[in-house]
C-alpha cells in the first residue's frame, strides 16, 4: 500500500518508516524538521530511509492547511499513521502556542486530508499523558481521562475527541495510541535515557525528579513499531455493543478506537538509572529534585485490549532495551 507517515524524522517515526519499507510498502514521509531538538539527529534518522527506492520525503509542516491539501491530493495515500507533533509535558510550560499550532491546527488539517481522500485508516499518536490525574491502575482505555495535567496531555486528548467527531461524521476509521514511555536507539535527546547515558558518561549529575520515588511504564521501540503496525492492518470499526446510556470512552458506533501500548511492567525510576548505569559501564551522580509541574509518580498500561485485537502486547525486557539504546548512544555520539 501507500502508507503516509508524517514525522518521519522523528524517534518513532523513522523506526515506523523503516518497518513498512521492510514488509513492502510504498512510504510517503513528512517533517518539518524543527529545532525543537537537535535537526542533525533528525537528518541522521532521514538518511536510513531516504536510500530505499520506496521511500519519498517531503519536508513540509502539517500546520501549513494549503500545503497539507496539496500533499493528499497529489499522495492519494491509503493509509495514514499521524507521528509528527509538538512532543514535550515540560516544554509545553514555557512555549504552549507551538502545541495548539502542531498538535491541534496539524492534526485538523490530517483529519481533512483524510477525509478529502477517503483514506482507508488513520492511526495517530496519542500518550499516557491524556490519563493525568488519574490514580487508578493499570490506566485502562475504558476510563474517563477528563484531567489533564498538562497542555500537551490535553492537546492528545483533543486529538482524540477530534478524530472521533470525523469517525462520527464522515466514517472515517480512526485509532488512537497511547504510548507509554517510548526508548530504545535513535531517541530523543531531550528525553530521559539520552540525558541520563550523557549526564553519566560525561561523569556530570543526573537530575531525580520526585526525589526518585516515580515509576514508569518503559516501552522499547520495536515493541511500539509492532503495535503501530499491525493496528494498521485492522481498521477501526463500529463496536455493535456500545451502549449510549453508559459510554466506553475506547470504543464507539462509529469507526472508532484507542489502545494502550505499553510495556505494563512498571520500574522505579532508581531501577532504571541502575540499568543505564550497568550499561554504561560508570555510577551516577544524583541530584535529586521535587516533582515537577505536569509529571506523574507512576504510569502503567493495561495492555488487554490490544492483546485481543492483535495478538500483540510489548514485552522486551528492560535490561534488554536499555543496554540496546546505550550501545547505540556510545556509538553516534562516539564515546569509548
Amino acid at each position: 500500500m501507500k502508507i503516509l507517515v508524517t514525522g518521519c524524522a522523528g524517534f518513532i517515526g523513522m523506526h515506523t518508516a523503516a518497518r513498512l519499507l521492510d514488509l513492502g510498502h510504498q512510504v510517503v514521509g513528512i517533517d518539518n524538521l524543527n529545532d525543537y531538538y537537535d535537526v542533525v539527529l533528525k537528518e541522521a534518522r532521514l538518511e536510513r530511509l531516504t536510500p530505499h527506492p520506496d521511500f519519498e520525503f517531503i519536508r513540509l509542516d502539517i500546520a501549513d492547511a494549503t500545503a497539507m491539501r496539496q500533499l493528499f491530493a497529489g499522495v492519494r495515500p491509503e493509509r495514514v499513521v499521524h507521528l509528527a507533533a509538538q512532543p514535550g509535558v515540560r516544554y509545553s510550560l514555557q512555549n504552549p502556542h507551538a502545541y495548539v499550532s502542531s498538535n491541534l491546527a496539524g492534526f485538523l488539517n490530517i483529519l481533512e486530508g483524510c477525509r478529502a481522500g477517503q483514506v482507508e485508516h488513520l492511526v495517530y499518536a496519542s500518550s499516557s499523558s491524556v490519563y493525568g490525574g488519574n490514580t487508578r491502575l493499570p490506566f485502562s482505555e475504558h476510563d474517563n481521562v477528563d484531567h489533564p495535567i498538562s497542555l500537551y496531555a490535553a492537546t492528545k486528548k483533543s486529538n482524540e475527541l477530534m478524530a472521533h467527531a470525523y469517525s462520527h461524521l464522515f466514517g472515517l476509521p480512526t485509532t488512537g495510541l497511547r504510548f507509554f514511555t517510548v526508548y530504545g536507539p535513535w531517541g530523543r535527546p531531550d528525553m530521559s535515557p539520552s540525558l541520563f547515558a550523557r549526564a553519566i558518561l560525561d561523569g556530570k549529575p543526573i537530575d531525580v525528579f520526585n526525589h526518585g520515588d516515580m515509576q514508569r511504564d518503559f516501552t522499547y521501540i520495536d515493541d511500539i513499531v509492532e503495535g503501530v503496525v499491525r493496528i494498521l492492518d485492522k481498521p477501526a470499526a463500529s463496536d455493535p455493543a456500545f451502549d449510549p446510556a453508559h459510554p466506553d470512552p475506547a470504543t464507539s458506533r462509529a469507526p472508532y478506537r484507542l489502545y494502550n501500548i505499553g510495556n505494563h511492567q512498571p520500574v522505579a525510576l532508581t531501577e532504571y538509572i541502575a540499568e543505564i548505569e550497568k550499561a554504561a559501564g560508570r555510577p551516577a551522580i544524583r541530584n535529586y529534585l521535587p516533582l515537577q509541574a505536569g509529571d506523574v509518580v507512576m504510569t502503567c498500561a493495561d495492555t488487554a485490549d490490544l492483546q485481543r485485537a492483535v495478538g500483540f502486547a510489548p514485552a522486551t525486557p528492560l535490561a534488554v532495551g536499555v543496554a540496546r539504546f546505550v550501545t547505540w548512544f556510545k556509538g553516534y555520539y562516539r564515546y569509548p
